[in-house]
């Protein structure tokens, strides 16, 4: 007699990307983001693997380090040890680009 067994899913691994709007600045040793509205800051990474080159694309050379808004998805998670995130209590992981852009919407400051 052959029996299955039925696992319970984890819920949290098929969990939606939030769309999160904010402003993102890239410089050497620093990728951050700031919800629109909010104070706190969230270390970046590009699971996308557009973010930061649509950023080059947009800012020019001279001007990295300047702050662009973005929409995203993507899912907050705490920041791992030992990482250069670690001095930030969350991580931003972006799982898609939406909109860059170097214009800051006035109800995003």
């Amino acid at each position: 007699m052959a029996t299955s067994c039925k696992s319970k899913p984890d819920t949290n691994a098929d969990e939606a990307p939030a769309t999160i709007k904010g402003l993102y600045t890239f410089e050497p040793g620093a990728k951050t983001f700031t919800p629109c509205g909010k104070s706190s800051q969230f270390w970046v990474v590009d699971s996308s693997a557009q973010l930061e080159l649509q950023y080059s694309q947009t800012i020019n050379f001279e001007q990295q380090g300047s702050t662009v808004y973005v929409e995203i998805e993507g899912k907050i998670a705490p920041s791992a040890a030992g990482t250069e995130a670690v001095v930030f209590d969350s991580t931003l992981v972006v799982k898609k680009l939406i909109k860059i852009t170097k214009d800051i919407p006035a109800d995003c400051k």
